[in-house]
């Protein structure tokens, strides 16, 4: 066994294997968390939105250019969700106050009892005179859709109106009544001490909100019944049939500004668009730590390379000798592999011990997610196989010495 004659040569020249095996323990403990935070960018960035196809959804931002009164405005925001409805290729239509993914919209306090002093937890406010479900293809979970009696037509500007049924999310109902059904249950909807309550008719699987934050309360939002008006902006959700986005979004703007008597200033974007740009830095966060990663493998390997290539050349007689008193090509080869083996070892070790304590750092001063286990071994065995491979190259080249040549005199 050739561990003891390794470890005794090692111990003896201790400064080239302990800057290895630190610069493998600080890799790995690196690489685990590196690609822990990876992993969950990627699922905040990927997780659906609860819509059924972003592809095929965009929204118009639609101001008139001259003043109206209020009730013009709701006139012409019933004329204008019936202009687009007779586009071609157009699926479903919806005047809505906010966008999923937007990042601008209104956040409420939400309560299960109005005389409590805190709130139960927030949820994000979407209203609209339509049916949501059927225009962003929200998938119903419990309940049903709003009936036509239960929208009502509010002047922004002037009123306040409790609606009397509401749609919410699974998550939303999971926070406020966990392990019961939702449906039927009452809900507080802000600070106003004098509103009454709204009934849950509804459950959407999921419905994210329009800031798309990245933790729980993202998936926290609540549909209204209410057709907006009065604030001289207008917002309409439209989906499209699949692949006509892009004309329906030119021949809806033309049929806007001609039936309109005022000049329109008009804002159209994509849901797609706004997914890119919302997650726009977790992508580039994502891709600077997968650059991260792979430099310190280099490095390291680099590293390894390196540390074996000096002890050939160091070795050379000693190398000749072996090979001169019997010894095989294999036993010189597995002798490199093995004592690179038990540094990277070392490393390994220290590594999870390192990378366990970043975490926890990372855990309490910026609140991510405890590491799993498999992100360490799957880290020791990725720096394990890196040692192999990387003192591979110099450990033939040491096996592959002849006697006559290592032990010439220099």
């Amino acid at each position: 066994m050739e561990i003891r004659p390794i470890l005794s040569a090692l111990l003896r020249n201790k400064t080239g294997p302990i800057l290895v095996a630190l610069q493998v323990a600080l890799s790995l403990a690196i690489l685990a968390n590196t690609g822990h935070i990876v992993e969950e960018r990627r699922g905040v960035v990927t997780r659906p939105s609860g819509l059924s196809d972003e592809h095929s959804t965009f929204y118009f931002s639609v101001y008139p250019v001259g003043k109206e009164t209020p009730e013009k405005q709701l006139a012409d925001t019933k004329r204008q969700a019936d202009l687009l409805r007779a586009v071609g290729g157009v699926a479903a239509v919806a005047q809505v106050s906010q966008m999923p993914m937007s990042r601008n919209g209104w956040i409420s306090s939400v309560a299960l009892d109005r005389s409590q002093d805190k709130s139960d937890t927030t949820a994000s406010i979407y209203r609209s005179g339509d049916s949501l479900v059927k225009t962003f293809g929200l998938r119903l979970a419990e309940g049903r859709d709003f009936l036509p009696q239960e929208i009502m037509d509010v002047n922004d500007g002037a009123e306040e109106v409790t609606p009397q049924a509401v749609i919410i999310s699974k998550a939303l109902a999971e926070q406020l009544w966990p392990g019961q059904a939702a449906i039927g249950k009452t809900v507080y909807i802000g600070s106003n001490p004098a509103a009454g309550g709204s009934r849950v008719v509804g459950v959407v699987e999921r419905l994210v909100s329009a800031h798309a934050e990245t933790d729980g309360i993202s998936m926290r939002t609540i549909i209204i019944p209410q057709r907006v008006y009065g604030t001289g902006r207008t917002l309409f959700a439209v989906r499209t049939e699949p692949g006509q986005r892009d004309r329906v979004m030119k021949e809806a703007e033309a049929a806007l500004r001609r039936s309109s008597a005022l000049p329109l200033i008009m804002d159209q974007v994509t849901v797609e668009g706004d997914r890119q740009r919302r997650y726009r830095n977790d992508v580039a966060l994502q891709w600077t730590l997968v650059t991260v990663s792979a430099l310190l493998l280099l490095i390291t390997a680099s590293g390894i390379v390196g540390m074996a290539s000096l002890w050939v050349t160091q070795r050379k007689k000693q190398i000749g000798v072996r090979r001169a008193l019997g010894a095989r090509r294999i036993d010189i080869l597995r002798y490199f592999i093995l004592e690179n083996f038990m540094i990277t070892s070392a490393g390994v070790f220290g590594g999870v011990a390192l990378g366990l304590a970043l975490n926890q750092l990372l855990v309490s001063k910026l609140e991510l997610a405890r590491l799993p286990a498999g992100y360490l071994v799957g880290g020791a065995v990725i720096f394990w196989l890196l040692g192999v491979f990387a003192a591979y190259g110099p450990a033939w080249r040491a096996a592959s010495i002849s006697p006559a040549t290592a032990t010439r005199s220099v």
